[in-house]
């Protein structure tokens, strides 16, 4: 699916994005990635949604988002209690969603300025 919002300040959104690639920008990744306003990292681990690990958060914390987002492929799947109890105990809100959802809504929150990750699993 493609789609694009207008915006009049530059800051990261997904283009466009497939069971398999995303477009951010002008770049396009095909690996697991936590995204931002300012950000793109795409040398995180894990590769995968089930290999996630409250060990893996660490990356996400330091960006000091208030919510993040998990997509989670193309089929929503529940964060195991280790990892929402990251969250919570750090007081991060976290949102769980196919991958489909989690870009829309990250493009909707980050235009509304707010402080939001994502994290993006293709599988």
């Amino acid at each position: 699916m493609r789609f694009s919002l207008e915006s009049s300040t530059h800051v990261n959104t997904v283009r466009a994005y497939s069971p398999h690639a995303l477009r951010i920008g002008e770049t396009v990744v095909r690996a697991s990635c936590i995204l931002t306003a300012e950000r793109l990292i795409t040398d995180w681990q894990p590769a995968r949604f089930e290999a996630l690990e409250a060990a893996h958060l660490e990356a996400i914390f330091a960006l000091e988002p208030q919510v993040v987002l998990i997509g989670t492929g193309t089929q929503q799947r529940f964060a195991p209690a280790p990892i929402r109890a990251a969250f919570s105990a750090r007081g991060v809100g976290l949102e769980v969603m196919d991958l489909g959802a989690a870009c829309r809504t990250f493009n909707i929150l980050v235009q509304e300025d707010r402080r939001v990750a994502a994290a993006l699993f293709f599988a």
